[in-house]
């Protein structure tokens, strides 16, 4: 009953789930205390029990927590739902801003527009709206302006566990660099 308890709490979550949110859980239901490591080997046994199944799901640890998906074979008839859904599609703009605040966060809307060249109060309520970013606190210049950040929602609906796994800046620019000199030979 243990693992089936891990099992449908990291179901239920609609982001990732802590490790010491799942102890919380369980704490509180069984009325007792439980071991971290006793939650680890429940994970790892419900882990393995997808995987001997061959499942469409799988559990992955990610963004500091754990969370089911789909499994990588099953990516040509997800992306046909995400193709159906694309009203929550990013926009261009959208895309780029998260992009600034990803690489220069904490960063204020000021700072954005000023390396965009455009107004970006839609684009940034849009992506708070999103959950996608969130504020973070005030600047320490004059006006105080909100500073922007990267949301913990962000790291899922990327598939990434930390900003770190983002790719570093001078990787892009060379890998577009390599692009150019293929298509003008």
């Amino acid at each position: 009953m243990f693992e089936q308890y891990i099992e449908a709490l990291i179901f239920a979550s609609d982001t990732s789930i802590r490790l010491e949110e799942l102890v919380l859980c369980l704490q509180t239901t069984l009325e007792r205390d439980v071991n971290h490591e006793d939650v680890l080997i429940a994970i790892e046994n419900i882990q393995k029990k997808y995987l001997n199944q061959n499942s469409a799901l799988e559990l992955v640890k990610i963004s500091d927590g754990y969370q089911f998906l789909t499994t990588k074979e099953m990516l040509p008839v997800i992306n046909q739902l995400h193709i159906q859904k694309s009203k929550k599609k990013l926009s261009q703009s959208g895309l780029e801003t998260l992009a600034i605040i990803a690489y220069r966060q904490p960063i204020t809307k000021l700072e954005i527009e000023q390396i965009r060249g455009v107004n970006c109060d839609y684009t940034v309520q849009k992506l708070l709206e999103k959950d996608l970013i969130t504020i973070v606190g005030k600047a320490e210049t004059p006006g105080r302006p909100i500073l922007y950040n990267l949301s913990d929602y962000f790291l899922d609906y990327f598939g990434i566990n930390t900003v770190a796994d983002l790719p570093h800046l001078k990787d892009i620019e060379s890998q577009t660099d390599s692009e150019v000199g293929e298509k003008i030979n």
